[in-house]
């Protein structure tokens, strides 16, 4: 038996991969940058039975390739993990509304106050302030966990997501909308969606016009969902007040990166959102650890991302274990 162990190294090239994973079993770690797993991949491995991820995403695997060849994707959606990205995004909006970076620096040169650094209010108020509107793009657990953290700030929330019930909405407070009136209506959009071909490039140019030129712009899912010469552009005209990212299309970023120049109209982050004491990714090790056993002694583990590979792997290798 022979067990691959992938790691957060950042662009970890192709042939390096495979000869860490050449003759495995099943293969474990984070993200893979820049060698996907795909098809071609997945053929110079027969024997593989499962992908696990210590992520929630699946992005840097073809899922329809895994499935055709009757390979599991497993991914471990930890606490630590959502429940991070989620205090990193209220961190970030507070950041921006707040000015914290500013008055730092303000007050770090030897100058006290001045009323460029006034900050935005936050929530409802009783002398009648209505409070801001934030959208959430994405009521997955991300998104629901940022829905929860800011009930108590007595803010109006708007979320878009098809793919959730009515009652989910009711639960947490918040209104449905689709896209084009929550881009409209929020002064503060939020990011939470996976990387899928429906997301990929979601918030484009004219997505960013719909924008009121007072919002920001908040992405902690993943890079390809913003396009981000369309963000950079939308910035530097005042088309939208700033944005926060934790994610970017090139990660990281090339050193003449149009989005390193923009000075504090962005907030960036090294794709470290979720990376938190105590936590990050080791609590997802006990689970990717048992789904890959369970997957070596010929069961179907738990968390499966590609539930149609299931009847062809089971063919494959159900009952047979190699452990």
């Amino acid at each position: 038996m022979v067990l691959g162990q992938a790691t957060w190294r950042t662009g970890i090239e192709l042939d390096a991969l495979f000869g860490l994973a050449r003759g495995a079993h099943a293969l474990m770690g984070a993200t893979i940058k820049r060698a996907p797993i795909d098809g071609d991949f997945l053929d110079r491995l027969p024997e593989l039975r499962i992908v696990s991820k210590y992520t929630i995403g699946v992005e840097d695997v073809d899922l329809d390739a895994a499935t055709a060849r009757g390979v599991l994707v497993t991914h471990c959606p930890t606490e630590a993990n959502w429940g991070g990205v989620a205090e990193g995004t209220v961190g970030f909006m507070l950041t921006l509304l707040k000015r914290v970076r500013e008055r730092d620096r303000h007050v770090k040169a030897g100058e006290w106050r001045d009323s460029s650094l006034m900050g935005t209010y936050l929530g409802r108020r009783e002398d009648g302030y209505p409070g801001l509107t934030i959208g959430i793009v994405g009521l997955g657990r991300c998104g629901s966990r940022v829905a929860e953290l800011l009930s108590t700030w007595r803010v109006r929330m708007l979320a878009c997501d098809p793919y959730v019930e009515d009652d989910k909405f009711e639960r947490l407070g918040v209104v449905r909308a689709d896209l084009p009136t929550l881009l409209g209506e929020s002064d503060v959009v939020t990011l939470h969606v996976t990387l899928t071909e429906e997301t990929r490039g979601l918030i484009g140019a004219r997505e960013l016009e719909a924008m009121k030129p007072s919002a920001i712009l908040i992405n902690t899912s993943r890079g390809a969902v913003v396009d981000l010469d369309a963000l950079c552009d939308a910035l530097n005209t005042d088309r939208i007040a700033a944005a926060a990212l934790d994610v970017l299309p090139e990660e990281p970023p090339g050193e003449q990166a149009r989005v390193l120049t923009l000075g504090d109209k962005v907030l960036l982050c090294p794709h470290m959102i979720s990376a938190n004491h105590p936590g990050t990714l080791q609590p997802a090790i006990p689970w990717a650890t048992d789904a890959t056993l369970a997957a070596l002694r010929g069961q179907v583990p738990e968390r499966v991302c590609n539930a149609d590979a299931v009847p062809r792997w089971l063919a494959r290798f159900g009952n047979r274990s190699l452990i």
